[in-house]
């Protein structure tokens, strides 16, 4: 018996890579380890030139496809040379490194991926005629067909997400009309970005099926609006133990500020601008329960005296891989 198994990667478009996918007709059952590896014509992904088009696909993560049912896949791969070593547009493996060099502090990761719903080349909610709807205010976490935009949509992504298995948990209308969130975790670092690529992989496909396109600009509409980000959680066994050490953390990501920023997503000059809930990317500041500051300690951790911090700076179209690598870089050394 055969199934069809849905092969996802992430290209080589610069700024912001995309997500890419096709189907293999595969033998039913076996592990993530039994799936075999694929080529696909890199010429055009951004991934190779034409005199040497072939590039390899390996699967990292499998999971029940929620949208064809049965015994169907989902199957994240990473993008692989033809000799087999790491392309170099493969952010995951330069994470698989990092995450295994510090495994033993354990770091944990909760991300908060926002975006931004549109109809045409609209907003959700935007008047279709031009102009904007009432300024922010009753949207975040709101109710009621006047300020909320896409539920269904956002509903039909969440139960697709829980079938195939993927940790989220929760949503949430955010502050901007059309503009929703989803969290992924906690989980470990290759594991919170796996299952975060193939989230965003369902997103897109959904919006498919309702005439409605995602986007993750982080800056989706000019003006007095909020941009659009991805705050990422993060902790290690040493700070869900004691809170000195995430002090520390705090302190070590304000001394690696230039990497981090470069390395958080195109676009974050226009989103961290010092207003709507934002620290201006050229600083660095961190607060118990401060959303203005560039990491916030949430006053739980402060109260409890453990826990874990949340860095603000991310936007929504960073690569998983890659902030989550830095931030573990850049924290676990600094743990004893």
């Amino acid at each position: 018996m055969t199934i069809k198994a849905e092969y996802i990667w992430i290209d080589g478009t610069e700024p912001t890579p995309l997500l890419r996918s096709k189907t293999k007709i595969i033998p039913k059952g076996g592990s993530v380890g039994d799936l075999p590896i694929w080529g696909f014509d890199g010429s055009s992904t951004n991934q190779a030139p034409g005199r040497e088009s072939d590039c390899v696909l390996r699967p990292v993560f499998s999971c029940p496809d929620p949208i064809r049912g049965g015994d169907h896949l989902l199957v994240l791969a990473e993008v692989l040379l033809t000799d087999l070593t790491p392309h170099p547009t493969n952010t995951r493996a330069q994470l698989a490194e990092v995450a295994g060099k510090y495994a033993e502090h354990d770091s944990l990761f909760g991300l908060e991926q926002e975006y931004t719903l549109f109809k045409g080349s609209r907003p959700l909610g935007f008047p279709d005629s031009g102009g904007f709807p009432g300024p922010q205010g009753p949207y975040y976490c709101g109710v009621g067909q006047d300020d909320i935009y896409g539920r269904p949509l956002v509903e039909a992504h969440l139960d697709a997400c829980l079938r195939a298995g993927i940790s989220l948990s929760g949503i949430n209308a955010e502050v901007m009309p059309g503009q929703w969130e989803f969290q992924v975790g906690p989980l470990g670092p290759l594991e919170v970005s796996d299952q975060l690529w193939v989230a965003r992989w369902l997103l897109h496909r959904i919006g498919e099926d309702f005439g409605i396109s995602v986007t993750l600009d982080p800056k989706p509409v000019r003006g007095d609006w909020n941009g659009a980000g991805c705050h990422t959680n993060f902790s290690t066994k040493e700070m869900r133990e004691n809170y000195d050490a995430v002090v520390k953390a705090a302190e070590a990501l304000g001394k690696n500020t230039d990497e981090h920023i470069a390395g958080y997503g195109f676009g974050i000059e226009e989103r961290l601008t010092g207003h709507h809930e934002t620290a201006h990317y050229s600083q660095f500041s961190y607060g118990v329960s401060d959303r203005g500051a560039s990491v916030r300690i949430p006053w739980q951790v402060a109260q409890e005296g453990k826990g874990y911090l949340e860095d603000r700076r991310p936007n929504a179209n960073m690569d998983p891989y890659t902030v989550t690598r830095l931030i573990v870089n850049t924290c676990c050394a600094a743990m004893p």
